[in-house]
């Protein structure tokens, strides 16, 4: 269970890396440094992700050549939207392998949780009473699903 978590974790940074990429071309300048520092945070997540899950035993899975955004990101209001939305998806993933691992990666794992809902409070000016869980009460859409360990690579 580990493992499927890991590698969960893994394909949602890969995919809020290149949702950061679309971030920083449409962000204003006034939060441009803003989503500099969660692409760099998504990055050594997915590179320390890629490290654990060779630990575990298993091969690391490729960033998919494209993801699927879940809106049109137009402007900079649609970027602020989708970066909270990267975080919050990143949450529930995260989220995920707390629940399946233990020591040193559960602990990993809490944490990466804990700052992926910090950036999504920054972005969205408001948090909710528990990152990475509240988004599963909803009812998502087939193009708008939460990532979890058996959601596919190409989705953001």
């Amino acid at each position: 269970m580990a493992l499927k978590a890991t590698q969960a974790a893994l394909a949602a940074e890969h995919a809020a890396v290149y949702g950061y990429g679309v971030v920083g071309g449409r962000i204003g300048d006034d939060r441009l440094q803003e989503a500099r520092d969660g692409y760099a945070a998504h990055r050594a997540r997915r590179d320390a992700l890629a490290r654990t899950v060779r630990d575990l035993g298993g091969t690391p899975e490729g960033a998919a050549p494209a993801y699927a955004l879940p809106f049109a990101v137009p402007d900079a209001a649609a970027a602020v939207r989708l970066a909270a939305e990267l975080e919050n998806r990143v949450a529930a993933v995260y989220a995920d392998l707390v629940r399946a691992a233990d020591g040193a990666l559960r602990r990993e794992a809490a944490g990466a949780l804990r700052e992926a809902a910090v950036r999504a409070v920054r972005w969205r000016g408001s948090g909710v009473a528990f990152p990475g869980l509240t988004e599963r009460a909803t009812t998502p859409s087939p193009t708008l699903g939460v990532p979890s360990a058996s959601a596919s690579a190409g989705e953001l």
